[in-house]
Parts: C-alpha cells; structure tokens; sequence
C-alpha cells in the first residue's frame, strides 16, 4: 500500500495557507503528520483530505 506524503510545502500549496499556520495545525493534532529521518516531516495526503473534510462538516 502507497500513501502519498506531501512536504509542508506542498501542504501548504494545497491548503492555501502559510508554514506557521501548518506547523499549528500539526502541533494541535488537527493535521496528522510524520517524521522521516531526524528533521524530514511528511503529512500523508489522506491526512489533507481528513482535515478538509472535517472542516466542511462543522460548517454544517
């Protein structure tokens, strides 16, 4: 199984949102992110797709 796993870069493209708003949303574990090696951090694209999601249902 392949799970795409985005840079916070491209997180942030995707979320049209700035670094620091990323790293928060990783720290208060609204966003689910990995860590590859020592300092790589990875947020898998389900995570994205989870986080949008969730988004879109309190706004009901």
């Amino acid at each position: 199984m392949t799970s795409e796993l985005l840079t916070v870069p491209d997180a942030m493209a995707v979320l049209r949102v700035s670094r620091w708003t990323i790293y928060n949303l990783i720290r208060s574990g609204d966003l689910t992110s990995i860590t590859v090696g020592v300092r790589c951090r990875r947020i898998p694209a389900s995570a994205i797709d989870d986080y949008v999601s969730r988004l879109c249902e309190e706004s009901l």
